[in-house]
């Protein structure tokens, strides 16, 4: 099955509250007028896209509408879908231009973030590359544990301590041996929560300071994984973390989980973070590249 398909289908729940109610108001006017807007605006706010994004998105809608001279409702819909890609925007490639280069991955616990580094590193080694991990998650229990059969399943070279030791000695090492053994790309897997916001500022300066050192001039991602399940709530955590690391990109997890698929427009409306891979369902496969005109299609299709 194609990753398309698993998109479509993991969107269902989405597809079946969202954009069968779409269908169903769309087919309900014989034209476009602002009684069919009112109502398109609260069918997306209830899909989570906030309440200023769809106010935003409907204003767009009337503008394009109008400069169209369009009233025919199945015209509307393909303008909401092209406005829908555009709010998004287009999926950014990693930057992994060095060798090593490094992702870090972050996020608090129970989103799916070290599934996440496990699926991203499965998706770079399918894609060429040779990848190292490092379990610098030492707070959690079984995180380590957790890593280690993602990495043997994945075929990965994998960097551990002890839990409870410090997570930046397990980064100096996973650095070297991204060095030494030629690795493309070190993924770091970092704790999901610590006591504090300090304490999590801290600890994640203090990777940054290893890494800066042993890897200068290394490019570097900072990926923030999200729960779309979580809908509103994935926002306020990012606002939260992007105080914390400069997130270069987003990994929505869990959207086959919920009905509510329009938290991607919303966090990246809050945020203006791209969208950087998305997944649906729990193998190592289902984590690919955010495309958005597939993300949009696989919605509406």
């Amino acid at each position: 099955m194609s990753f398309f398909q698993k998109l479509k289908e993991g969107l269902s729940k989405t597809k079946k509250s969202f954009v069968s109610a779409v269908d169903s108001l769309f087919s309900s006017f014989t034209r476009v007028d602002e009684d069919m807007l009112e109502e398109l605006e609260e069918l997306l706010i209830m899909a989570d896209t906030g309440a200023v994004g769809a106010e935003e998105i409907i204003d767009t809608l009337r503008t394009r509408l109008k400069e169209r001279r369009i009233t025919d409702p199945a015209m509307a819909r393909d303008v909401l879908k092209e406005i829908l890609v555009e709010r998004i925007g287009e999926g950014e490639e990693l930057h992994l231009g060095t060798k090593p280069s490094v992702i870090l991955v972050i996020g608090v616990n129970g989103v799916g973030k070290t599934t996440s580094v496990a699926k991203i590193a499965g998706l770079l080694k399918r894609e060429g590359k040779r990848v190292i991990l490092a379990a610098a998650d030492t707070f959690r229990a079984g995180a380590i544990d957790q890593l280690a059969v993602w990495a043997d399943r994945v075929g990965v070279e994998l960097i551990r301590h002890e839990e409870g030791s410090d997570p930046a000695s397990v980064v100096f090492d996973a650095a070297s041996a991204a060095r030494s053994r030629g690795a493309d790309v070190l993924i770091v897997d970092t704790a999901g929560r610590l006591h504090n916001k300090k304490n999590l500022m801290d600890e994640l300066a203090k990777i940054d300071r290893v890494l800066t050192r042993e890897l200068p001039g290394a490019d570097r991602e900072t990926l923030l994984v999200l729960d779309s399940t979580t809908g509103q709530n994935a926002v306020n955590q990012a606002k939260e973390f992007s105080q914390s690391a400069p997130i270069t990109g987003l990994v929505m997890t869990k959207l086959d989980g919920t009905a509510k698929g329009g938290i991607v427009f919303s966090v990246k409306k809050e945020l203006n973070i791209p969208v950087k891979f998305i997944g649906v369902g729990e193998k190592i496969d289902d984590l690919e590249h955010f495309d958005a005109v597939q993300f949009v299609d696989a919605l509406f299709e």
